[in-house]
């Protein structure tokens, strides 16, 4: 179905490309067989017009003109479709080579090795001396792919999620806005529609095959800050809040090494200021009465209930 839709698209804007004349919708079900197996008027309609703004939305500048006894035609001019000449200096072209020597473990390496090959064929000056470096994002994660797609085709997707403390994964049905490589881990960062909320998911910790769901998505709002997301989730980062904990002197040593603050309260206890983020609540729950956290709230509630649950057995 896809590529039965991919390619009556194809012939659809090499006809109205290589016409000096406007063609009406008469012209183009006559010329176009994917047309001819439509019988009906109105569905053949229906299928010219999503046909025509799937084209203007890749891109493709389409006019209407109408004749003197009233009738549409369609053209795609070739002067308002031509791409510009490609000019970049010597700094941007070492730019796009070292990104393109970036992925290496996935699909992209051959699309990035492609598009390189045509912008030296177009005369773009690509050093050698840019091969010094030999940046990797390595993108091992089965689910990365998939992931990538839905994220660019703006789908939302459906997959099985483990999350660090639980014994088995979870649906989850998420609408994704951006994937984020973070301290050598990839996170995807999206809205996830059961919880109504924004959720950060590591890649590694997605199970089974991810699922497209549904048509294509709104634009990803315009006052989220994926990178601020992640940094918040993963507990890293200056971008990232912070908490409040009182910790009993001479203990908790990897919690120290993390403090971004650390003030002594008496011979007994410090209290230190550690970057808070996702999964911070089962760390220091495992530190018992050596940690009392004073804010935020919600942290000190969920370390609270951790903590009842391991006294209940």
């Amino acid at each position: 179905m896809a590529i039965a839709k991919a390619e009556r698209l194809m012939n659809l804007a090499l006809c109205l490309m290589n016409t000096r004349r406007p063609i009406s919708k008469r012209e183009l079900r006559t010329s176009i067989e994917a047309y001819h197996e439509v019988t009906s008027d109105d569905a053949f309609n229906r299928m010219f017009e999503r046909d025509k703004d799937d084209l203007r939305e890749l891109g493709l500048v389409i006019d209407t003109v109408e004749s003197l006894d009233g009738e549409y035609g369609y053209l795609a001019r070739s002067d308002r479709n031509r791409l510009p000449d490609i000019a970049l200096d010597p700094e941007e072209a070492a730019a796009l080579s070292l990104a393109a020597k970036v992925w290496q473990q996935a699909r992209l390496a051959e699309a990035a090795s492609g598009a390189l090959q045509k912008l030296r064929a177009a005369g773009v000056p690509f050093e050698d001396a840019s091969s010094v470096l030999e940046p990797r994002v390595p993108a091992p994660e089965p689910a990365f792919e998939a992931l990538m797609l839905a994220t660019r085709e703006r789908r939302a997707v459906a997959f099985d999620y483990r999350k660090a403390n639980a014994a088995r994964p979870e649906p989850r049905l998420v609408e994704p806005w951006a994937l984020e490589c973070w301290r050598g881990h990839w996170y995807l960062a999206g809205h996830d529609r059961d919880r109504d909320d924004v959720r950060v998911f590591r890649l590694s910790r997605i199970s089974g095959r991810v699922r497209a769901r549904g048509a294509a998505l709104a634009p990803v709002p315009d006052h989220v800050d994926v990178r601020e997301a992640v940094a918040r989730w993963a507990g890293d980062g200056a971008t990232a809040v912070t908490a409040r904990i009182r910790l009993r002197r001479d203990s908790g040593y990897p919690l120290r090494a993390r403090a971004v603050a650390a003030t002594p309260v008496d011979a007994d206890w410090d209290e230190l200021e550690i970057p808070y983020g996702h999964g911070l609540d089962a760390w220091l729950a495992e530190f018992g009465p050596d940690v009392v956290v004073l804010a935020p709230e919600e942290l000190r509630a969920e370390v609270v209930d951790r903590l009842r649950a391991v006294a209940k057995g």
